[in-house]
């Protein structure tokens, strides 16, 4: 409820920006001056005085989309007055309500004549153009519309979910998977999710230019939720420990499956997965991988292995004796079959020892033991635990409505859901535990929270690191991938390259099934360009046919 509030306080306060701005240009028009003051009228009207679909006018004020259709709005008014040059409408654009306001307000403003009968070659031309690049922004809008509101593309670039889903693959999500979720910065630069640039590795990414207006954001609301993730869902959401952007749906978008939902137990055993005691279930479209270590006595080949194998992620080392190579996913089936290699000295697979405490991927320098740190990036969570990522938990998965206790042994466990999640003001001083100002030994869930984790565990960062994933960073399940191309990422933590390849026959094929052999939908995607071209052909034709009927 709070977002249709501020939702509409922000029409509100537009609206009347638009009525002081244009009223009397709506009195000019041969309208009562208080109708510039209705939301969504007021452009109707302006739409029916130029000759436009009057149904854009529903476009005015949606999240995103709402400033692109205002700005081509106003633009049309300023023409209906004779402000035709391109000075005129970057003014327009740039000082919206400023520059209606100059022009509203101005003593010799006058209705423009449209009769093209009286227009010149050189003013005919430029309606043509304007008419093209009308064309152009409403189909950005479109495209807009679809991103924002219904589907959103997505690429795997990393190998966290190796075998189900591949480096290169680009996806279609689902918005309304799990209930939609609204935008909560409605002031942005359409199909960009966080910053415009990136400055790299070399930068500060709190530096980089933000893609949308932090001061305009409305709350947390997500509707029409009929379902909630379920074990094995594969989920998009974005990264609950974020710390360049503020807004939930602004930060970095992550895919990874829900292996236990609010209320489960969840436990890593030697490297092995289990939910409330039980070993996982492995779908047909999974592949059980982990990493080993391989010492040779001379070099692998090791682009033959990948086209023989596929993914195969791996650092070599040289070493006084021979090689040493470190893959990150391999399947029990094509660990054996490497391992029988003739030059194969010894193999063997990486698990980290139990109670080992917090541990990073990285070696110390002198490659003896792993380094501790509290990175959220590199550490495990909670951060006071002597988990690693082979051996984890028990942890339990709070649950809305749930009342856990809170003391110095559980904090690093729900600090994030307490103060970032739920936002309330959290104090530890002196051993004792403020939240809004109380003190207090326990705590109430507002929020169902889901354990997000890589099918491809041993090069997965998920919430074994970043801890639980709350459900409103939550955005949708992956349909189906509409394009795989090998090569199209470059992975660092390989040594080598895989060669580009566009994989056709991963193409249009759904990604949620949980089936070895998924089904393709490529002629769905036939059918739809077929229908697109074809009723634009049918449509210049019947014009074509209805004007010689005319003459």
């Amino acid at each position: 409820m709070n977002y249709f509030l501020t939702y509409a306080v922000y029409v509100l306060i537009l609206s009347v920006l638009m009525g002081i701005s244009t009223w009397k240009l709506f009195k000019k028009m041969g309208y009562s001056p208080l109708l510039a003051f209705v939301p969504f009228y007021n452009y109707f009207i302006i739409l029916k005085e130029t000759k436009h679909p009057k149904w854009w006018a529903i476009l005015s004020y949606l999240p995103i989309v709402g400033p692109i259709m205002m700005s081509v709005f106003h633009i049309y008014l300023m023409k209906k007055f004779g402000k035709n040059l391109v000075q005129n409408q970057i003014l327009t654009v740039i000082l919206p309500f400023i520059y209606m306001a100059t022009v509203n307000y101005s003593k010799d403003v006058e209705l423009e004549d449209e009769n093209d009968l009286y227009l010149t070659e050189e003013e005919k031309n430029a309606k043509k153009k304007d008419t093209f690049i009308g064309s152009i922004t409403f189909a950005v809008v479109f495209a807009t519309i679809i991103h924002v509101f219904f589907t959103q593309p997505f690429g795997i670039p990393t190998g966290s979910m190796e075998r189900t889903l591949l480096v290169g693959d680009f996806l279609f999500v689902n918005k309304w998977s799990y209930g939609y979720r609204l935008p909560m910065r409605p002031l942005a630069i359409p199909f960009l999710q966080g910053t415009i640039l990136d400055s790299g590795e070399k930068g500060n990414p709190k530096d980089d230019p933000k893609s949308y207006v932090e001061g305009v954001k409305l709350p947390y609301e997500r509707i029409f939720q009929f379902n909630k993730p379920q074990k094995n869902d594969i989920v998009v959401f974005n990264y609950p420990r974020d710390s360049v952007h503020t807004s939930i749906d602004r930060r970095d978008p992550y895919v990874k499956r829900c292996v236990a939902v609010a209320g489960d137990t969840f436990e890593m055993r030697n490297g092995r997965l289990f939910v409330n005691g039980k070993p996982e279930t492995v779908l047909g479209d999974q592949e059980v991988q982990h990493s080993f270590t391989v010492n040779t006595g001379t070099q692998l080949d090791i682009p033959a292995l990948y086209n023989t194998y596929g993914f195969l992620p791996v650092r070599e080392t040289q070493t006084a004796t021979g090689f040493e190579y470190v893959f990150q996913g391999l399947t029990d089936g094509t660990a054996k079959q490497i391992k029988g290699l003739p030059n194969v000295i010894d193999m063997k697979e990486n698990i980290f020892p139990k109670d080992s405490g917090t541990v990073s991927h990285k070696l110390n320098a002198d490659k003896t033991a792993y380094t501790k740190s509290i990175d959220t990036t590199q550490s495990i969570f909670p951060i006071n635990k002597p988990w690693n990522q082979d051996w984890y938990g028990p942890l339990k998965l709070p649950k809305k409505g749930d009342v856990v206790t809170i003391n110095q042994e559980t904090l690093p466990e729900y600090q994030w859901i307490i103060s970032e999640y739920e936002h309330n003001t959290l104090e530890n001083k002196n051993g004792k535990i403020f939240i809004n100002g109380k003190e207090t030994n326990q705590y109430t869930i507002k929020q169902d929270y889901y354990m997000m984790i890589g099918d491809n565990r041993d090069a997965s960062l998920d919430a074994r690191f970043f801890g639980f994933v709350p459900e409103e960073n939550i955005v949708g399940k992956p349909m189906f991938t509409w394009m795989s191309v090998q090569g199209a990422f470059k992975d660092s933590s390989s040594s080598y390259q895989a060669p580009f390849k566009v994989r056709w026959e991963r193409m249009f094929k759904a990604t949620n099934t949980g089936e070895a052999n998924k089904t393709s939908y490529w002629w769905i995607a036939a059918m739809i360009l077929i229908l697109f071209f074809g009723w634009e052909y049918f449509v210049k034709l019947f014009g074509k046919k209805k004007t010689e009927e005319d003459l």
